[in-house]
């Protein structure tokens, strides 16, 4: 951990990049340092391409502020670049980031750890494609990508496999759907913040996560006060057996007919948005952290060797 206070400190913020998440991470970079620059931080804004090494070596900031969301930038990949080359950063570390990224192997260590979760397997596209792998309902999902992307529902009364697109990855999680509500829950250092319930008119979709008015957050959530304390108690748990730093955000699916029993672990963000319609800074606040203070926050717990 590094001291960064004063207006004399540069923070570069790692932006956009090259996954599918590339304007999400655009937004998330731009309002992290309009918040950076209130609380008194000089920015600079990278948009990160292959020529990254060479915009940070000649920036020499003091840290970087890591708001780079899915492949490349989530994943490990520019963490340890900038292991290598001994800057400060926010957020998790190499392996951590590694790990939460994939969900098949995060899942592992949820199960591990006693954390619940829903049935899943990773199955080839092609067989995905010919025939039903899982009694429906399920979710078919990319296992290493992030906002909803690439997400397939294939519903109760499918008599055929879904028709996949062609940029699909070779291989897939197919996942048991979890009906009834969608909960979530930010981390923040070892303290849980809070559980929103997200509520939408279909399902919680890219749309649905980054448009205006496109769902609704109950903050906090309507829900027994047995649900509220396990999904809190959960997503702690979930932060630190994956290694987390920082910020991360463990997202739940709730079958409320079930009570606790219907309460399942999703998958944990460790980029979590910063856009005006995210979840985690409204979590932030409602726990008494301005969006300045979370950013402020996040360069104060910067360092190598996460």
């Amino acid at each position: 951990m590094v001291s960064l206070t004063g207006n004399s400190h540069v923070v570069a913020i790692v932006m956009g990049g090259f996954s599918a998440e590339r304007e999400v991470s655009l937004s998330s970079g731009r309002e992290c340092s309009a918040a950076l620059r209130e609380a008194g931080y000089r920015t600079v804004e990278v948009d990160a391409g292959a020529d990254l090494p060479a915009r940070l070596s000649e920036i020499s900031p003091d840290a970087v502020f890591n708001a780079l969301h899915g492949t490349w930038g989530e994943d490990g990949c520019v963490q340890g670049i900038l292991e290598w080359m001994r800057i400060p950063y926010t957020h998790s570390g190499v392996m951590s980031s590694a790990l939460a990224m994939d969900k098949h192997m995060s899942k592992a260590a949820y199960i591990g750890s006693g954390l619940p979760v829903a049935e899943s397997s990773i199955v080839a596209l092609d067989r995905i494609q010919r025939e039903h792998v899982m009694t429906p309902p399920y979710v078919i999902k990319p296992n290493r990508e992030g906002s909803s992307i690439g997400v397939c529902i294939v519903d109760e009364s499918a008599r055929e496999p879904p028709k996949l697109s062609s940029d699909m990855p070779q291989t897939l999680m197919v996942e048991k759907y979890v009906k009834g509500r969608e909960l979530t829950v930010s981390v923040m250092g070892d303290r849980a913040l809070g559980v929103t319930d997200i509520v939408t008119e279909g399902w919680y979709d890219y749309d649905s996560k980054y448009l205006p008015g496109g769902s609704r957050h109950e903050m906090p959530a309507n829900i027994p006060k047995a649900i509220e304390s396990a999904c809190l108690d959960y997503a702690l748990r979930a932060h630190e057996v994956l290694g987390c730093r920082g910020l991360s955000r463990t997202d739940f699916r709730w079958d409320d007919e079930k009570g606790l029993e219907g309460l399942v672990l999703l998958e944990t963000n460790t980029q979590p948005g910063m856009t005006p319609t995210s979840l985690s800074p409204e979590q932030a606040r409602a726990a008494g952290v301005s969006f300045p203070d979370l950013c402020k926050w996040l360069v104060e717990d910067a360092s190598c060797n996460r």
